[in-house]
C-alpha cells in the first residue's frame, strides 16, 4: 500500500503525468491495464484479467465487472480511462452482453468521475502496430517492446487493454468520447439513445 500511495503522491506533484486505465471488456475474461504517462515516456504500472466464467449468471458478471473495475479505479486512481468500443458481430446476443460489460465499466468510471473515450478495435491495432488488421499476439509481441515486460501472458485481453490505453495516450487530442459524468456522456452521444 506504501508504493501506491507514494506514486500517488508523486504523480500529484507532476502536472505532465496522467495515468490511463485500458479496458478490453468482456463476459468471460475482462482485460485492464494501466500505463503511465510522463512526457513522453510511457511506463506500466499493472495489467491483468478478471476471470467472469465462474459466474453463472449473466447479473452476477456484470455485478463483478463493476466491482472489479471499481476496485481498480481506487486502488490506482487512473485519471482517464479508455475502452475498446463494441464491434459488430454476426451474434446479436453476443453484441449485447458485451455492450452491457462495456456499460457497467463505464459505469464505475462515471461514478468516481473520471472521463472515458472510446476506440474502435481497428483503431487500436492500427496505433500500437501499424497495422488495422495486426492479430492479438502480434498486439502483444509489440507493447512487450514497447512497455518491456518479460512474458507475453496466455491470456491476450491484458495486453489489449494495454493496446487501448497505448492507443488513447497516442491519440488524446483526438478522442471520440470524453465524458466526466452521465450528463455529459448523453449529451456527447445522442445517437446512443433509443
Amino acid at each position: 500500500m506504501t508504493e501506491i500511495t507514494s506514486l500517488t503522491q508523486q504523480r500529484s506533484k507532476d502536472k505532465e503525468e496522467s495515468l490511463i486505465l485500458g479496458i478490453d471488456p468482456g463476459t468471460v475474461v475482462m482485460g485492464y491495464g494501466l500505463i503511465l504517462k510522463t512526457g513522453n515516456k510511457f511506463s506500466l504500472i499493472q495489467f491483468g484479467v478478471i476471470h467472469l466464467k465462474k459466474y453463472a449468471s449473466h447479473e452476477q458478471k456484470l455485478q463483478k465487472i463493476f466491482e472489479r473495475v471499481l476496485s481498480i479505479i481506487d486502488e490506482y486512481h487512473p485519471d482517464e480511462m479508455a475502452l475498446e468500443a463494441p464491434f459488430y458481430a454476426k451474434n446479436v446476443q453476443s453484441m449485447l452482453k458485451l455492450g452491457r460489460a462495456q456499460g457497467v465499466a463505464m459505469a464505475a468510471a462515471l461514478s468516481r468521475q473520471i472521463p472515458i473515450s472510446e476506440y474502435l478495435p481497428k483503431k487500436v491495432k492500427q496505433s500500437v502496430t501499424g497495422n488495422g488488421n495486426a492479430s492479438k499476439e502480434q498486439v502483444a509481441r509489440m507493447l512487450q517492446g514497447v512497455l518491456r515486460f518479460k512474458e507475453v501472458p496466455y491470456l491476450l485481453d491484458s495486453t489489449d487493454a494495454l493496446a487501448v490505453a497505448l492507443c488513447h495516450i497516442y491519440h488524446k487530442g483526438n478522442r471520440k468520447t470524453s465524458t466526466k459524468g452521465w450528463k455529459d456522456f448523453i449529451k456527447e452521444n445522442p445517437d446512443r439513445l433509443k
